[in-house]
């Protein structure tokens, strides 16, 4: 098993569940983080981390995201990895807004 960062992220970047990854698998493209599937240990630290809810375990993405799964896989090949957090994109979001806004 392993985690999967997911649509909630996408122009927030929120990297709150960078500092707490204990294997540095997080790995930062221009809009959103992505978790390497190899690096990652199932610890879910960064699931109570993430003030947006964008990561899930696997095998609880929910239907309309399972696109994340091999998303993350492929982005983690073409972006670096991230071990520091910053500050989150202009654009962030908070999850109230996210979800008000019907996404």
């Amino acid at each position: 098993m392993t985690y999967i960062v997911t649509e909630y992220c996408e122009k927030c970047k929120y990297t709150d569940c960078v500092e707490v990854c204990p294997v540095e698998a997080f790995h930062e493209g221009p809009e959103m983080l992505y978790i390497n599937p190899e690096t990652c240990i199932d610890c879910n630290a960064c699931v109570e981390e993430c003030p947006v809810e964008a990561i899930y375990a696997d095998v609880d993405v929910p239907e309309k995201w399972e696109h994340y799964t091999q998303l993350n896989a492929d982005k983690c090949d073409e972006y670096p990895v991230i071990i520091e957090s910053k500050d989150p994109l202009p654009t962030a979001r908070t999850l109230e807004e996210i979800q008000s806004s019907g996404v």
